[in-house]
């Protein structure tokens, strides 16, 4: 680790970010990295704790959508946090798609030299995919209980990190958690 890291503080480094320095990016991933495993690592018990999401590589993948697609502003830690979960869903998503291609006959085609296998099976694809699609559902039903669900379920953020990174009450992140769960189970039901 980098002396000059110890100093940091994802609020400087957020700041620093915000002030055109791109490198802070690198730096605050690597102060927040345990916290991002243990979201991915949260994605792999999301589905009856299968072995079939790769931490690391969801870790990896996140750092480098997030690198290329940098944001214009990150406003705290926590909005870091769910801009992380936002880019894990849609890794898992892309993911879910291509494995589900294959099971069609379709090619897989690896985008770049670094892209590693995230979803091993073909049961993991077809419920992230089924997922994602009641989600989008739901965000035209609800955009603000959509992202409170996206927040929990994909990023695994709890319902106070949730409330300041949505800037809503912790009441009002159970409310929205309990009505998307029910929405959104109900849904996947039928």
């Amino acid at each position: 680790m980098m002396s000059g890291m110890q100093t940091h503080t994802p609020t400087l480094l957020i700041q620093k970010y915000s002030d055109g320095d791109s490198t802070a990016l690198n730096e605050l991933f690597e102060l927040v990295y345990d916290e991002l495993h243990s979201i991915a690592k949260k994605q792999r018990g999301r589905w009856n704790g299968a072995e079939t999401i790769n931490t690391v590589a969801l870790i990896h993948e996140t750092y480098l959508k997030l690198w290329k697609n940098q944001p214009n502003q990150i406003e705290n830690k926590r909005h870091f946090l769910a801009l992380a979960s936002k880019a894990m869903r849609q890794i898992l998503i892309n993911y879910a798609e291509r494995t589900a291609s294959v099971k069609r006959g379709g090619e897989y085609q690896r985008a770049e030299d670094y892209d590693l296998d995230l979803i091993g099976d073909q049961k993991t694809a077809a419920e992230l995919l089924e997922m994602d699609e009641v989600l989008k559902q739901f965000e035209k039903v609800n955009e603000r209980q959509s992202k409170v669900f996206e927040c929990r379920f994909f990023g695994g953020m709890t319902v106070e990190d949730t409330a300041f990174a949505l800037d809503i009450s912790p009441a009002t992140v159970k409310r929205d958690w309990q009505a998307a769960c029910n929405w959104i189970y109900e849904k996947l039901g039928n």
